[in-house]
């Protein structure tokens, strides 16, 4: 085995041997009444089925929003938008996600859910992606532009055939980081009644008990670096060949 493919595992092994070892010490010891409410299989996959839930939502919005107004601010027709889209999305990464959140939820006057969490969460991860798809299509070499026209692609062509192919790593680069936004800020959900680790981490601390604060926080970070080796993964896969 490779010293690279080791590097490449050794994330996802950390994670399985830390969040083993923390599930084994708190299943392994005597449970409260309290701890045996919160800490069982039921509750803990319904907690990952609510973050996970979240994260996807969270990460599909991005993607949908982000990359298109991204290849939209690099067209010469609508370059004076690039200072204005990427001046909202600072807005939204510089806000507090929680104020954010909160603040929708008071505006929509929701009962909350899967959605009324979304949609800010999604507002505060929109920066990575939409930054790099700009910058990403705008580090493009003029004279490749120039060639693609040269050989009879129209612009459309010339943008899937060529600019987006080349930008694709720094857009993946950005997705992985908008994934990883997306799963730490998910735990936030528990406030408007979305779920996920975060109603974990909260009962454990309202309630002071330790392991199921410890298990919530481990479960959420696990996830996150699980997310963000993902994201490599796919950067991998995905990326253009031979393009670094």
């Amino acid at each position: 085995m490779t010293a690279g493919r080791i590097r490449f595992w050794a994330q996802p092994v950390a994670v399985l041997l830390i969040v083993g070892g923390v599930l084994a010490w708190v299943f392994g010891g005597e449970l409260t009444a309290t701890e045996k409410s919160t800490l069982n299989a039921t509750s803990l996959l319904t907690a990952l089925r609510d973050h996970l839930a979240m994260t996807v939502v969270v990460t599909a919005i991005v993607v949908v929003v982000a990359v298109p107004a991204g290849i939209v601010a690099t067209r010469p027709w609508a370059r004076f938008l690039a200072p204005v889209f990427l001046a909202v999305a600072n807005v939204g990464q510089a806000a507090p996600a929680l104020g954010v959140l909160v603040l929708w939820f008071l505006i929509t006057g929701a009962s909350g859910g899967l959605w009324v969490a979304a949609l800010p969460l999604a507002f505060y991860s929109l920066l990575p992606v939409l930054r790099n798809t700009i910058v990403g299509i705008q580090q493009v070499d003029p004279s490749l532009v120039d060639a693609g026209r040269g050989i009879g692609m129209s612009a459309s062509g010339v943008l899937w055939r060529v600019e987006f192919p080349l930008a694709t790593p720094l857009i993946l680069a950005g997705l992985r980081t908008s994934l990883v936004l997306a799963v730490g800020t998910a735990t936030f959900g528990l406030f408007v009644n979305a779920g996920g680790f975060g109603l974990l981490i909260d009962t454990g601390y309202k309630l002071s008990l330790t392991k199921v604060l410890v298990t919530g926080s481990a479960l959420a970070a696990g996830l996150a670096l699980l997310v963000d080796w993902a994201g490599a993964v796919i950067e991998q896969r995905f990326g253009p060949k031979g393009v670094v």
